[in-house]
């Protein structure tokens, strides 16, 4: 699965791009056996370094596809291998193999491009969904300095905590973009530096808690069409009022007030170009201001208390014919996709409560971007196998292909080929 999903060509470049590739050819742990065997260590978790290296090399060596003379390197012997090959190698191996794998979308609602994974795409747009979770590390000095703790005193977390915030496909979880940065730094903060690589085709669902001026106009930017929670408070005049009962509105930099908010909200009333109104741009000619479509609904009442709640989106798709609005509103449910993809790595992939095994930051960071990579694998693995079957890829349980991959490294390679 790893050799097929993160080819050797891919490892020889990410190994050549960041400098790292071997100065003795006849090692027993060149660059890019470690680049899998990092891989590895990340698919079987509860194992060791040493166990981890018989298990594969011993499948390959069964089917013919290793050489019999190597034996498996000591545990210090790989941790230095490690330390070697740095955290760069495996983001790059991340950054040219981990795209998308959901298919292609149609502009027909309803219609499935063939070999496309059911409840990815919202007519022609892929939907994506960004969003943080944090994983526990090794409480030793180095990682306690580079990362941090949660909370403080007697509240403070048993161990240093990484934050990792990702883009991810809804319909197949599959990880596109990452940022990984210490507990300190904030979700918005690691979000801000993914919204330059949203692409055209693609529509990012954020909960309300990512909403600021300043990330929405970065991302409407990139050109990829927004479907996010507006923030409780968030000022939303109405502009005009749309046929299927959505409205448009404006949202604007916090900076942009009275007489001057006032102009730009009636030049977008008055159906003109409020772009061009007086305020409407910075001294470098960047909006300060931007029409959005605003989409309420009721959410059903999911504590038993007896009150529900209003849903309020925001949305760069303007048009109702581009969109409905109960299509938005069911895009949006897509982005809790994502929870299910976080649930994957840390609980299944990783191990319900388990603690990374890597003891220095730089090799934290080349572990998280391995089962980054390693959870796309298996994901892309999944999306192949559900669009075969004509399934949505929820309905194939990523326990049980991770369980036939784990058996398949090491338990049919007895096997003759």
């Amino acid at each position: 699965m790893l050799v097929g999903a993160v080819g050797r060509d891919v490892v020889d470049e990410a190994v050549a791009v960041c400098g790292v590739r071997e100065r003795r050819r006849d090692g027993k742990l060149p660059a890019h056996v470690v680049a899998y065997l990092t891989l590895a260590l990340s698919l079987f978790a509860d194992d060791g370094y040493e166990e981890v290296a018989a298990k594969v090399t011993g499948s390959l060596d069964r089917f013919g596809c290793w050489d019999a003379s190597w034996t498996v390197p000591t545990a210090s012997a790989i941790t230095q291998a490690r330390k070697r090959l740095g955290p760069g190698v495996m983001e790059e191996v991340f950054e040219r193999s981990c795209g998308p794998v959901a298919g292609e979308a149609s502009d027909m609602p309803g219609v499935f491009a063939s070999g496309t994974a059911r409840g990815s795409f919202l007519r022609g747009w892929r939907l994506l969904a960004i969003d943080g979770f944090e994983l526990d590390v090794p409480d030793s000095p180095a990682n306690a300095a580079e990362f941090g703790y949660a909370g403080s005193g007697e509240n403070r977390s048993a161990f240093p905590k990484a934050r990792v915030v990702a883009m991810s496909e809804c319909g197949t979880h599959a990880f596109l973009a990452a940022q990984i940065g210490p507990y300190r730094v904030g979700e918005k903060t690691l979000a801000q530096r993914l919204y330059p690589r949203l692409r055209r085709d693609e529509l990012l669902t954020a909960d309300r808690g990512f909403y600021s001026w300043t990330a929405w106009d970065t991302a409407a930017q990139a050109g990829a069409a927004l479907l996010w929670r507006a923030p409780t408070g968030l000022r939303l005049p109405v502009v005009e009022v749309l046929p299927d009962g959505t409205y448009l509105s404006v949202v604007m930099d916090s900076a942009v007030r009275g007489r001057r908010r006032d102009g730009i909200i009636a030049a977008a009333s008055a159906g003109g170009e409020f772009d061009q109104a007086p305020g409407a741009v910075n001294e470098s000619g960047w909006p300060l201001a931007r029409l959005v479509r605003v989409i309420e609904y009721d959410s059903p009442d999911r504590d038993g208390g007896g009150t529900g709640e209003v849903i309020t989106l925001i949305s760069t798709i303007t048009d109702p014919d581009q969109a409905r609005a109960d299509e938005l509103a069911a895009a949006y449910h897509q982005r809790w996709e994502q929870e299910t993809g976080h649930d994957q790595l840390k609980t299944h992939l990783r191990g319900p409560g388990k603690v990374l095994r890597s003891k220095l930051p730089v090799l934290v960071h080349q572990e998280i971007w391995a089962y980054l990579i390693v959870h796309h694998a298996i994901t892309a693995l999944i999306a192949r196998a559900s669009a075969a079957a004509d399934l949505d890829p929820d309905r194939i349980s990523f326990t049980k292909a991770l369980r036939l991959i784990r058996r398949t490294a090491t338990g049919t390679a007895a096997i003759p080929p």
